[in-house]
């Protein structure tokens, strides 16, 4: 017997203060209650029982240990009910991690719906705009966009993105549109940092299709980029989600359509896999049916709305 049954033949035995009435209990036979009940004062170099051919009954240390062993059986039944409930209830605390624009304009409505769904969940959000280590930085769940390398974790693709030259209509009205990649030495460039790191904007398919552009004005912020923009002042590059809002309303619009790069996946990445929390499962499913929705999001539309 392990030490858990062991405390539990121990209660049988000493409520019906028979070696034969606490094997009953559990479904074991008398021998094996005797066996169990003597390997645990064994261990413990103690006497629990009192015996006679007729009764068997607690010594004084025997009392104090069955409450000890009442209570520990109790936390321990406490403690699987709670891990069944939050692995069929949605219950504790949730921690996602996204960049700050994605957060922004997608996972803060669904979060709001989520906690409205499950009272029981409490959110905790990281936006930053860098890889987090889900593991050792202890999150649920982190929206990844772009290619996933090799890893333990469980990936949910909900949809990619495109990196998109844009600027207003008026601005393509005064200044003409980049017909080509090479064109763009003759625009006001505004540099949005944690999309264009580099000075260097790779075109199409082909390594070589690089262009080195000159920003007359570089900022760390792509809703600031995105201000600019819409000023009319110049264009930007942008990841298409960042303007979807804008496209869709026709206030920006992207141009050199036909040279952007290959799209970019959008993935729900976990570490639980198929032993998910429910609160995990229950975001994840909510998020998917959301997050696939958007037009900005799907492969088929990206909405895109563009000039030539």
């Amino acid at each position: 017997m392990d030490r858990l049954q062991t405390l539990e033949v121990f209660i049988a035995v000493a409520e019906a203060e028979s070696f034969a009435g606490g094997a009953r209990r559990l479904g074991l036979s008398a021998p094996s209650a005797t066996r169990g009940v003597n390997a645990l004062e064994e261990r413990l170099q103690t006497r629990l029982f009192t015996r006679t051919t007729r009764t068997v009954r607690l010594t004084d240390t025997g009392r104090a240990y069955l409450d000890d062993a009442r209570d520990i059986l109790a936390q321990l039944h406490a403690a699987d009910a709670i891990a069944a409930g939050a692995a069929t209830t949605p219950t504790g605390c949730l921690r996602i991690t996204c960049s700050n624009e994605f957060g922004r304009l997608y996972v803060a409505p669904i979060l709001t719906e989520y906690l409205d769904l499950y009272p029981s969940v409490t959110v905790d959000v990281l936006m930053v705009d860098r890889i987090v280590n889900i593991v050792e930085e202890g999150f649920d769940i982190a929206v990844r966009i772009g290619a996933l390398p090799s890893s333990g974790l469980t990936a949910v693709r909900i949809g990619e993105v495109r990196r998109v030259v844009c600027a207003t209509p008026a601005y393509f009205e005064q200044n003409g549109v980049p017909k080509q990649p090479a064109d763009l030495v003759h625009h006001k460039i505004i540099a949005a940092a944690p999309v264009s790191p580099s000075a260097e904007w790779r075109f199409g398919t082909d390594a070589q299709s690089t262009v080195h552009v000159r920003p007359r004005l570089t900022v760390s912020s792509v809703a600031t980029a995105r201000s600019v923009v819409r000023g009319n002042w110049g264009l930007c590059r942008v990841l298409s989600y960042q303007i979807g809002p804008d496209l869709e309303a026709g206030v920006l619009q992207t141009a050199l359509d036909e040279y952007e790069p290959p799209p970019m996946p959008i993935n729900l990445v976990h570490t639980e896999g198929r032993r998910a929390p429910a609160k995990v499962r229950a975001f994840l499913d909510l998020a998917k049916k959301r997050l696939r929705a958007i037009p900005a999001l799907t492969p088929t539309h990206n909405s895109r709305s563009s000039i030539a």
